[in-house]
């Protein structure tokens, strides 16, 4: 089923056109945005302008012209704040309907948390938990608290950016009584807040929306780190963001436009925003945050598809992250069979060479992600598939996964056929010293599985490893049918392997054995 999925919001209207599964995940199809600022006008007038009214029923007619190009079987539009406060926003409404067909519903500040946190925790891997999560819109702030099975408290308070921009900041920069006013206003809003929340004791800060996603590119930038591919999971200190937060407050808008990780649409709003992710972090004694790029547009078609009778989105930590890894190889049109064979050979050698290797629960895990997607660069083409295998990872919007968990993946992906990882490679350099020991080490690995799966039949049955004497390491592989391809294969690939552990590893084929619970993988 393809669901359309438009969210009105006070700075911005978003499009979102998905394929959704009967598991309950989806994909990607289309989408599109345009920042309107909708909230600005209503903030200094009161209502929604005629001409800020053809504006929106121009981006939506046209936005439901691409739901339609696209297939979309339903299209769900939702509209926020700006709506909610002006005095004609159900007018407005129904002339959007009028003009385009679409039925827009505005809904609650409540209702806008609970589509959020259903994105941010299908998103956002919650640990320690609960979360606190703030959603900065332009005419609202969403403050909800809960954990990856449920939302347990919500509100929505008058602080968005816009708002607080046109009523309180006059001047370029805001002088010290435009920092005090808002400081004031903020305090004076969140306190009651903080003190309904602290019985819940939050333990992490997630943030949304784009002001809060550009603070959080901007502090990373601003410490000198590269940017990764994709923001989401990105964590940022309380530190690094009062760094952040001195710069825009001195600097005027036509500086603030040149700052590396802002939207320079944004360059007017941000010292509002800023002020209000500070002063929320110190008064919720938080000292990171970190950020999901999934908010209200993903809530609503997670909404919407469970109104479907589709299965609900679980929120663990691993599903999350498989379902993911799983969606990405379905969209490249994997080679299954192959993917699914590697990772267990992979998971196998691990578990048997735990002695040898000394990697983790958490890279075992990546290893197996990384061996699902190994190959889905064929996708593109067979030729230097290892390299479109990394850009395809890297550029997948894969979920729950912080930006050093991306790129090893992504190293995963682009070594796995045969090479070193390099510093001259963008994602291996973004690592530090330990993280790429971990990332040779595993691509080590699954190059070895991958090799026992050269004809891609899937023949080897099990796999017995065992160190010995003399650092040789040998491998044993039970098969159904001719194995000389895949034991040709471990020859060939066995090299990395062999340098980075200090051993020789020795392969052969065993005669039938009995089956034993345990035994090999």
């Amino acid at each position: 089923m393809r669901i359309a999925a438009l969210d009105l919001g006070s700075n911005s209207l978003h499009l979102l056109v998905v394929e959704a599964r009967p598991d309950g995940t989806f994909s990607p199809l289309c989408q599109d945005k345009e920042m309107l600022r909708t909230g600005d006008v209503v903030s200094r007038t009161g209502r929604i302008t005629p001409l800020a009214t053809d504006a929106l029923v121009d981006t939506v007619r046209r936005f439901a012209a691409l739901a339609a190009a696209n297939g979309a079987h339903e299209v769900v539009a939702r509209a926020t704040a700006a709506f909610r406060e002006a005095d004609n926003g159900a007018t407005v409404v129904d002339e959007i309907e009028a003009a385009t067909g679409v039925r827009v519903e505005v809904i609650s500040g409540v209702e806008e948390a609970r589509l959020i946190f259903g994105a941010v925790r299908a998103s956002v891997v919650i640990d320690p938990a609960p979360a606190i999560g703030l959603d900065l819109g332009g005419g609202s702030l969403e403050i909800m608290v809960g954990d990856r099975d449920s939302l347990r408290w919500a509100t929505s308070v008058r602080l968005g950016v816009a708002r607080l921009t046109a009523d309180l900041v006059t001047t370029d920069p805001p002088s010290s009584s435009d920092r005090r006013r808002l400081r004031q206003l903020i305090t004076s809003v969140l306190v009651p807040v903080a003190e309904e929340v602290a019985p819940l004791h939050p333990r992490m800060l997630i943030g949304t929306s784009g002001t809060l996603l550009d603070l959080a590119a901007m502090a990373t930038a601003a410490s000198g780190a590269t940017l990764p591919t994709s923001l989401n999971h990105l964590s940022v200190t309380r530190e690094q963001l009062a760094v952040v937060h001195e710069e825009v407050m001195r600097r005027p808008v036509a500086s603030r436009r040149r700052l590396e990780g802002l939207d320079a649409r944004r360059a007017d709003l941000i010292p509002a925003g800023s002020m209000v992710l500070t002063t929320a972090m110190e008064l919720f004694d938080m000292d990171a945050m970190t950020v999901s790029d999934w908010a209200l547009r993903e809530g609503i078609v997670l909404d919407a598809v469970g109104h479907h009778d589709l299965a609900e989105w679980s929120g663990d930590h691993g599903e999350i992250r498989r379902s993911s890894v799983l969606g990405l190889c379905r969209r490249c049109s994997w080679d299954e069979r192959h993917g699914r064979q590697v990772a267990r050979i992979a998971l196998s050698i691990f578990d048997q060479l735990a002695a040898l290797h000394d990697l983790g629960p958490a890279d075992r895990e990546l290893l197996e992600h990384g061996a699902l997607l190994h190959d889905i660069g064929e996708h593109v083409a067979v030729e230097g598939h290892h390299k479109h295998t990394a850009y395809l990872i890297e550029h997948g919007r894969l979920r729950g996964f912080d930006p050093d968990e991306i790129a090893i993946l992504v190293c995963l992906g682009r070594f796995h056929r045969r090479g070193e990882p390099k510093q001259s490679f963008g994602p291996f350099a973004s690592l530090d010293d330990k993280q790429r020991q971990r990332v040779t080490r595993l691509v080590a690995i699954l190059r070895l599985a991958d090799g026992l799966d050269r004809s891609h039949l899937a023949t080897v049955r099990r796999v017995h490893c065992a160190v010995g004497k003399g650092g040789v390491v040998t491998i044993g592989i039970e098969a159904e049918g001719d194995a000389d391809l895949q034991l040709w294969g471990i020859r060939r690939k066995r090299e990395l392997f062999e340098r980075i552990f200090d051993c020789q590893v020795v392969a052969a084929e065993l005669p039938e054995l009995p089956l034993a619970v345990g035994d090999g993988g």
